[in-house]
């Protein structure tokens, strides 16, 4: 429930109430004396979804403008009165206006949301470097990136036009910002004791995971995006959206501040575009849900405007998702490709040793070494395979060429293949 008070303006008592008779609600109202400009204050108990309905018709009736009105949330009502209000005004979403004045308040000053996400892409440079997931996600609590990315779809939808620049261009600078943080410290730690000597982060399991971004990452930000704005309508919890929300943004960022840092420019393109995939994906759900809702800006007038607005810029982003998405596409289509030639590879080696063709040589694979990138420059997959050989045992003539080929075969790919013979004994108890 709400209570809506209404500070009436001198002269105006009567047509206030005369709007509120119109709605069919309860009122009281109480003199005001205290200052000669208002005459009354009236306070309405009403639900949520009946707020919206009736600012629109004071709006409609002419209420001036200075005269304050206040919506505030009722903890608890005591009356069985409210039921018959309840199911007079069906509704779950927050007016118009409770959700522009909760979007300003979730976009916090920009001295304090600089400072805190300065704060959580440190926290999670570190859990990248240290391959620390548990890290990362405390990073992410810290991180206050839910604010603006609704702010400035509400900005958008109601027409404040101060609210969306505010929005769109926090979360720019933000990550941004969030990049060179991380390109900084990867820059200062390189190097250092702190980091063992030749240390490559694209091995490091949790930033390889910003790096070869599959298609299924688009699904964290379009859910992201839609259970932001459903938090926002209906007033719920919205912490563990904020968390979802930075985690699709901030590790990705940092991860492309690290390859600034070490100097790779596979690292910052693939995170970079994940990056931007996932804001565009947050920012166009919660456009299209908000307006789906039912959310417009309070002057009739404006309405087609908006509606322009929100149509053009929803096809600007949609094309900007579509060409970035080629991106985690071809990484997708690579990154199955070098995992498909691993997997053919040792299957292939398993086979080989159990092939009598081979008497007791056993087959082991060294390593695959097939980058991402090579998919696309045509390199050819370099394979190294040890092979344990019992003392005085010979191996087939021509044996390395009859290893490239069976593996060739079984892969589909030409290979460029180094045997590695190792006389083994075994001893067994």
């Amino acid at each position: 429930m709400r209570l809506v008070q209404v500070f009436v303006p001198a002269g105006e008592l009567e047509l206030v109430l005369e709007t509120i008779e119109d709605a069919g609600v309860d009122y009281a109202v109480a003199e005001e004396t205290s200052h000669d400009e208002f005459e009354a204050v009236v306070s309405i108990p009403v639900p949520p979804a009946a707020v919206e309905p009736l600012l629109s018709a004071f709006r409609d009736a002419g209420l001036d403008d200075d005269s304050y009105t206040i919506v505030t949330a009722a903890e608890t009502i005591v009356s069985d009165r409210t039921d018959d209000l309840i199911g007079q005004f069906s509704g779950t979403r927050i007016s118009r206006e409770e959700l522009q004045s909760r979007a300003m308040d979730l976009a916090p000053a920009a001295s304090t949301y600089y400072v805190l996400l300065v704060v959580s892409t440190i926290i999670a440079t570190a859990g990248l470097l240290l391959d620390s997931a548990a890290t990362i996600i405390g990073a992410m609590v810290v991180a206050p990136l839910m604010g603006p990315a609704l702010a400035a779809s509400v900005g958008v939808v109601v027409d404040d036009d101060e609210l969306a620049t505010r929005g769109v261009t926090l979360q720019i600078v933000g990550l941004l910002a969030s990049v060179a943080t991380a390109a900084v410290i990867g820059w200062v730690l390189r190097g250092t004791v702190l980091l063992p000597p030749g240390f490559d982060i694209t091995t490091v399991p949790q930033i390889q995971e910003r790096i070869t971004p599959n298609v299924l990452a688009l699904f964290l930000a379009l859910g992201s995006g839609i259970a932001g704005v459903v938090s926002l309508v209906r007033n719920v919890g919205s912490v563990l959206v904020g968390v979802a929300i930075a985690v699709a943004l901030v590790p990705p960022a940092a991860t492309a501040g690290l390859g600034i840092a070490w100097g790779h420019p596979t690292v910052v393109v693939t995170a970079g575009t994940l990056v931007l995939v996932n804001l565009l994906s947050i920012n166009l759900t919660a456009l299209l849900v908000l307006w789906l809702s039912g959310y417009r800006p309070h002057r009739g007038a404006s309405v087609e405007r908006v509606y322009g607005r929100l149509r053009s810029r929803v096809v600007v982003l949609l094309v900007a998702i579509a060409v970035l998405s080629l991106v985690l596409g071809a990484v997708t289509y690579g990154t199955y490709q070098t995992a498909s030639v691993e997997h053919d590879v040792q299957t292939e080696l398993e086979s080989m040793s159990d092939d009598p063709v081979f008497a007791e040589l056993q087959f082991r694979a060294v390593g695959v070494d097939y980058e991402l990138i090579d998919i696309y420059t045509g390199d050819v997959p370099s394979v190294t395979v040890l092979v344990e050989r019992p003392p005085g045992q010979q191996e087939p003539p021509d044996f390395a060429e009859s290893v490239r080929e069976r593996l060739e075969a079984a892969t589909g790919h030409d290979l460029d293949v180094a045997v590695e013979l190792v006389d083994t004994q075994r001893s067994e108890s």
